[in-house]
């Protein structure tokens, strides 16, 4: 069986997306795969509760316990490592990660990100595809490497971004698409695992 876990910092929703997809479409069966955990930095994330709710196992590796972001990751890594994963995924983990961290789980490692990327990496996508005067913005599912968001493509989404939209209005459509391509992208790459 192969394991995929699952990063998050807060509500879950990609997370929730992808479990929704796993269950719906019988992963289990028809991908030989499973969401086998999830974990984060921060206890009060409310996707650990959704998590539960579908009886998956969760951790929470509070970075602040450590003093250095190395620290922390040796433990996060150990944790991720006890559920023996064939995929790790970010979903909203807010944390940036160390190149020997992306090393470890080189290949296996993914993100989405809230731009079509190569545009806009980093934070504040949302404002900064309006400000440019983008006709359209997306989402893009990609394999991480030590470059912040610039690993190979698995898939986009792509939504016009309107006259009257603020970061919020066009972040709301755009997590919409998220929510699609995400378990779309996962589901694709694990015949290959």
């Amino acid at each position: 069986m192969k394991n995929i876990v699952i990063l998050i910092s807060g509500g879950g929703s990609n997370m929730g997306a992808i479990v929704r997809c796993a269950q719906r479409d019988d992963w289990r069966k028809t991908r030989g795969a499973q969401v086998a955990a999830v974990i984060s930095n921060r206890a009060d994330a409310g996707g650990l509760a959704l998590a539960r709710e579908h009886q998956i196992a969760t951790d929470v590796v509070d970075h602040k316990r450590f003093a250095t972001r190395e620290e922390f990751e040796a433990e996060l890594a150990a944790v991720i490592d006890r559920h023996q994963p064939s995929l790790l995924v970010l979903a909203g983990f807010m944390r940036i990660l160390t190149p020997g961290f992306v090393q470890r789980y080189q290949g296996r490692l993914l993100n989405i990100h809230p731009s079509l990327l190569p545009a806009f990496p980093g934070l504040h996508t949302h404002q900064r595809a309006i400000d440019a005067g983008c006709k359209f913005a997306g989402a893009t599912v990609h394999q991480v490497t030590a470059e912040l968001d610039h690993g190979p493509i698995l898939d986009q989404a792509v939504v016009p971004v309107l006259p009257d939209d603020t970061a919020e209005t066009l972040a709301a459509r755009v997590l919409t698409q998220e929510h699609l391509i995400y378990p779309r992208a996962i589901a694709a790459l694990l015949p290959r695992l």
